[in-house]
């Protein structure tokens, strides 16, 4: 009876049971036979190994020496250039540190000493001819939380002071003088107690994370915002100027409020969300995934409006005063930043 089998299973059921019963003399002949020996792999890939080291022992030993020195040498170059590069380009997610970064965690703006010729800013609004001042234009005065203001504080301790100071008395027969001397230290004991803490509770060093870096926000509006920087910063100049004599030039809209959408606003705001979150990562929680993820976002979104930015306002006077106060390096928007 014919097998109903197809052929190439038939042909691999012989050559199994050939392998599986065969006794071994009547597969000698086919195991010795010349093409089953001839291997398809190349040797070439197998003596290359064996060709360098005999390439190396018919080199003499001072060759061997010069290869080895400019190899060395060649390495070392790359180990400078390697430093220098990440010293010039600084730390992505810092940069370099500037007094206007750094009291973002302390109540003092910037700790900057203000000499008699620097120009104030009020006298830059009235005479623009006058030279721009430097970045810390603002006086050096204590932020207080709760958008509360000296004169306000001021004015409450004054009148706190007068609602609980002690009357004196009708008759000044009828009291002994140490007695109200005694009184009257007591009264002045508590009321500095109070006002001592009062100052404490009001001030900006002893407020939450969250508090602080609203106050920060604030700053950050007064600094970079083109409501303020049009009047003491000159724009870039245009690349082409086209002048219609038929059509009036354009006047600019004025502005509903103060400057909060401008990239350097947003560039600085992001700068200092990001040393918080970069000062809670580099802490003991090192293994808090979520800020790290966080991080990351903040220091990406940061590096397209920085890439921005160059490419419009690059060599004009509000780009550099921004590079300068925050700090910012290359390495903020060149390059990959990666958060280890």
């Amino acid at each position: 009876m014919a097998s109903r089998l197809p052929l190439r299973l038939q042909t691999r059921t012989t050559v199994e049971s050939l392998w599986c019963h065969a006794p071994p003399s009547f597969l000698a002949p086919v195991l010795t036979s010349s093409h089953l020996q001839f291997s398809t792999t190349s040797g070439l890939g197998r003596n290359i190994p064996q060709l360098k080291k005999r390439r190396q022992e018919n080199r003499d030993a001072y060759t061997l020496r010069q290869v080895k020195a400019r190899r060395d040498a060649n390495l070392s170059r790359q180990a400078v250039l390697k430093d220098q590069r990440a010293k010039d380009f600084g730390d992505p997610i810092r940069g370099i540190p500037t007094p206007f970064v750094e009291s973002f965690d302390t109540e003092v703006p910037q700790e900057v000493k203000q000499d008699s010729t620097t120009v104030s800013l009020e006298a830059v609004k009235v005479n623009s001819d006058t030279p721009p001042p430097s970045p810390a234009y603002a006086a050096e005065e204590r932020h207080l939380d709760h958008g509360i203001k000296h004169e306000e504080l001021a004015k409450s301790l004054e009148f706190s002071r007068y609602l609980t100071e002690p009357l004196p008395p009708p008759s000044s027969t009828k009291v002994d003088p140490d007695q109200e001397a005694q009184a009257y230290a007591r009264w002045e004991k508590r009321d500095a107690s109070a006002t001592e803490a009062v100052q404490r509770i009001v001030s900006l060093t002893n407020a939450s994370s969250k508090h602080r870096t609203k106050k920060n926000i604030e700053r950050i509006i007064d600094t970079f915002g083109r409501h303020n920087t049009d009047q003491i910063l000159r724009p870039k100049a245009p690349a082409v100027v086209k002048y219609n004599p038929l059509v009036p030039p354009l006047e600019p809209t004025p502005r509903a409020g103060p400057d909060t959408g401008s990239s350097e606003v947003q560039i600085g705001i992001l700068t200092a969300k990001i040393r918080v979150l970069a000062d809670r990562y580099e802490g003991p929680n090192r293994n808090d995934k979520v800020n790290k993820r966080n991080l990351r976002l903040l220091l990406h979104r940061r590096q397209k409006l920085l890439a921005y930015m160059e490419r419009r306002e690059r060599g004009s006077e509000r780009w550099q005063t921004m590079i300068s106060t925050l700090g910012l390096t290359p390495a903020c928007w060149k390059g990959e930043i990666a958060v280890q």
